[in-house]
């Protein structure tokens, strides 16, 4: 059978780790390649690990033809969902899978054209954090390492060195900063991503009026979410001020109108 791997779809999904290849080996090499590698034509959509191994061993397998692929976009969106279902993949590379799923899905919608693989959409946050067995938050900072970090902190993260809350946090520094201390090792990472959640801490402490005090000197971690409650507090604040002063003016004007009035009347 001629079997076409094409490289672009094998690298479309992050590839095992060395421990997890070497697993996946023993337990082909002990059961044989129980599951059937799937086939668009004579390309190989799913199965790029074990298609390795049988071939390095010479081992029998079976292949499945999938009969909704129409386009490389339904397939791309196949492969996200088998993915997204799979236990073993770490919630960073699940957010990314979703992100990349609702980008493929809003570009369909953009051209009025179905998702014949996958027809569900992903129109919120919300929607994105479901479908990646995420909170709301995790998605908020997995979008934020997408854009703002460095490829040396990306693969940290994928690595599992360093925590999505930690790497969001150092992704707020120059690229520069972020390679070298992703280069440094686990705990530099740990030590950046602590001088980014300080530095934050006193800028709201300052912003709120509380000043520095307990927040800059505590060792507890930034947390994303209270920091946004405490910039809501404070537009809340300025709010309720702008509303005093409009009520103040409004009083004001209207005693100069009265007092035009009167002397009008003389």
């Amino acid at each position: 059978m001629h079997i076409v791997v094409n490289e672009e779809l094998q690298a479309y999904i992050d590839p095992l780790t060395p421990e997890e290849h070497e697993a996946l080996e023993r337990s082909i090499l002990a059961e044989g390649c129980r599951d059937a590698l799937v086939l668009w034509g004579d390309v190989l959509v799913d199965g790029h690990n074990r298609y390795g191994i049988c071939q390095k061993h010479g081992l029998p397998f079976q292949t499945v033809q999938h009969p909704q692929f129409k386009s490389m976009q339904d397939v791309h969106l196949w492969m996200i969902d088998q993915h997204l279902g799979r236990r073993s993949v770490s919630d960073f590379q699940r957010g990314v899978l979703a992100l990349r799923k609702r980008e493929i899905l809003s570009e369909r919608r953009a051209r009025a054209e179905p998702a014949t693989a996958t027809p569900e959409p992903l129109k919120s946050r919300a929607d994105i954090a479901k479908a990646a067995r995420l909170s709301n938050s995790q998605v908020v900072l997995i979008e934020k390492i997408q854009k703002q970090a460095a490829p040396e902190l990306v693969a940290a993260v994928k690595a599992g060195t360093i925590s999505i809350n930690a790497a969001a946090a150092v992704a707020s520094l120059p690229a520069e900063e972020q390679a070298s201390a992703a280069l440094a090792g686990k705990d530099e990472l740990k030590q950046a991503a602590k001088r980014v959640r300080e530095d934050k801490r006193r800028a709201v402490a300052a912003v709120s009026g509380e000043g520095h005090g307990a927040a800059a000197d505590s060792d507890a971690p930034w947390d994303a979410d209270a920091t946004d409650a405490a910039n809501a507090d404070n537009v809340g604040a300025t709010v309720q001020a702008l509303q005093r002063r409009v009520a103040e003016l409004t009083a004001e004007n209207q005693a100069l109108r009265a007092e035009v009035a009167r002397l009008q009347a003389h």
